[in-house]
């Protein structure tokens, strides 16, 4: 794909190419550039946890074997392979305080340090550094656990602003809802997923009874640097439950219906005054997505009302007007469209650090 690069100035900037959303390279250099250096959620943490919990980092696209620890309230991640031959150690949560490999029996301790390695006598410079479990980057937003793989960026400054703007909400209260999650798929591009989830023009014509929700001339979007807050307002004399924001917050005294947030390059974390959905965007092939949701509760009881009560309708409506625009993508009439000022700099963020990802533009 040729390099594309967005105007940082969204009045006159142009989308980026169709080729994005439609071939081979450009799925390449996303998977590559964006999501293998990227953050993405990991697992949901369950009380009690597991001394030793398997994940797999966005399987389908990275598949990162990862093995999540947890003792006397401590939390680490490393890889889930023996650093003897790559065996995966561990497919299922473990009870043990170590962990054996099942192809020659090395051990490994919660602390991911190697205790026993069997057939190494007379090995010279063993056991070394290199001997014990690779450690991954992780951090946490209450029982919803990230990890990274490979790259630089911190999980401070991945997650830090959004937590930081939302930091009276109770993530500590929140806890894991099997029952409310579930996976989709769509066969379109993880790109055109993301488009449509960070505006709200389409809101109106898309999604009926979310429309009759909200107060859409209220709504607004926020950047961070790695992220977007969309935030939409109970339209006046809606009963649904609704965020009573604290003094000190920007909407104090303002009824938010919710908080749609969004972190580089496919994270998505909607707070319901129920609790908190996460959307986990797997691309998988050019026009083919895996979308996870993972629900976490701190009050069930208001989940069937307001913005956060029909998410699985929302999900088709949203699904069906992609899979709209990844058919009419093959339009080899479409080139680049415009932003609209008002209601996409969410779209427009995202395109630009999707350029500055795969081209340095």
């Amino acid at each position: 794909m040729e390099p594309f690069t967005i105007s940082p100035d969204l009045a006159v900037a142009a989308t980026p190419p169709r080729e994005l959303y439609t071939t081979a390279d450009a799925f390449r250099l996303a998977i590559e550039r964006a999501f293998q250096p990227g953050w993405h959620f990991a697992m949901e943490r369950t009380e009690p946890a597991a001394p030793f919990t398997p994940a797999t980092l966005l399987p389908g696209a990275l598949d990162q074997p990862l093995l999540f620890t947890h003792e006397a309230g401590a939390t680490r991640c490393f890889a889930n392979v023996c650093t003897h031959r790559g065996a995966r150690l561990c497919d299922a949560p473990a009870s043990t305080r170590t962990i054996a490999c099942p192809y020659h029996g090395r051990r490994f301790g919660l602390d991911g340090l190697m205790r026993h390695a069997p057939g190494f006598e007379g090995a010279q410079a063993f056991p070394s550094a290199s001997d014990d479990l690779a450690p991954i980057a992780h951090g946490a937003l209450g029982p919803a656990l990230f990890a990274r793989a490979e790259g630089d960026l911190g999980f401070d400054a991945w997650m830090g602003p959004l937590r930081a703007r939302l930091g009276w909400l109770p993530f500590d209260a929140l806890r894991f809802v099997p029952e409310a999650s579930k996976d989709w798929a769509l066969d379109a591009s993880w790109a055109l997923y993301c488009d449509n989830y960070l505006e709200g023009m389409h809101v109106p014509f898309v999604h009926p009874a979310l429309s009759r929700a909200l107060d859409l001339g209220a709504y607004y979007t926020e950047l961070f640097p790695w992220g977007t807050l969309q935030i939409g307002f109970a339209r006046e004399g809606d009963p649904a439950p609704v965020f009573d924001p604290p003094a000190g917050a920007p909407e104090h005294g303002r009824r938010v219906a919710a908080y749609w947030a969004w972190l580089f390059p496919g994270t998505m974390l909607n707070f319901y005054p129920w609790g908190l959905s996460v959307n986990v965007v797997t691309p998988v092939a050019v026009a083919r997505t895996l979308v996870r949701y993972v629900s976490f509760a701190w009050d069930l009881s208001l989940r069937d009302v307001g913005a956060g009560g029909d998410l699985d309708q929302v999900e088709r409506e949203d699904q069906a007007i992609v899979l709209a625009v990844q058919a009419g993508l093959a339009s080899r009439a479409y080139g680049r469209g415009r932003y609209a000022p008002l209601h996409e700099r969410g779209v427009h963020h995202f395109h630009r650090l999707l350029a500055r990802a795969m081209f340095g533009a």
